[in-house]
């Protein structure tokens, strides 16, 4: 189902100037109804400014009437004619500013769970760089001292599907290039090199 640009504003605005319910509200706009009653408890979205649906096409002031007169009623978005955003491409995935400090956190669990990533693959997966990910390894990050592993899903920094998608790339690179190394390595154990003509002597 559509939602409206801003849906969190939009929320606001709905809540300060109309008697639509928790209910309606949080269907138009794609949120749980505890998540609007929060809203409207002062709990969350402090500082908000709410976004009017009307002003910016989404909604009529007829809809909304209809809708308060009938609790039953979900509301109808409108066809918006403002210009609809292009799809991006391919580069680095934007991520919020209050999630950007969770990228160190997300790094240092993708390196112990999933230590056969490349460094290209994570740069991909939660949208930061190698130079970044080199000092979350090396242990030379500013901020080293406060991170703790923490699953990039969890953190909304990627999808699941996306993880298992680069996991499931690395198990299909190494069936291309045959044995993995550890598996190599059990059935092809280091030899002995030769003794040097020193330790002959001393023998």
């Amino acid at each position: 189902m559509a939602v409206p640009l801003m849906p969190k504003a939009t929320a606001v605005w709905l809540i300060d100037k109309t008697s639509l319910s928790f209910e309606q509200i949080a269907e138009f706009v794609g949120m749980h109804a505890l998540e609007i009653q929060a809203i409207a408890d002062g709990e969350v979205a402090i500082g908000i400014v709410g976004h009017d649906p009307i002003t910016s096409g989404q909604l009529t002031r007829e809809e909304i009437a209809r809708c308060e007169a009938d609790p039953a009623t979900r509301l109808n978005l409108s066809r918006s004619t403002l210009p609809q955003p292009t799809a991006r491409g391919k580069g680095a995935r934007y991520t919020p500013v209050s999630k950007r400090n969770d990228k160190p956190n997300a790094i240092a669990w993708l390196l112990k769970n999933h230590p056969d990533l490349s460094e290209a693959q994570i740069a991909k997966l939660i949208g930061t760089t190698k130079d970044t990910i080199a000092k979350v390894r090396d242990r030379t990050h500013w901020n080293a001292a406060n991170i703790k592993p923490a699953d990039p899903v969890t953190l909304g920094l990627c999808s699941q599907g996306d993880l298992n998608a680069e996991a499931e790339a690395v198990r299909d690179r190494r069936g291309r290039e045959g044995q993995p190394a550890a598996e190599h390595a059990a059935n092809h154990p280091a030899t002995e090199s030769p003794a040097s003509p020193e330790e002959h002597e001393a023998a």
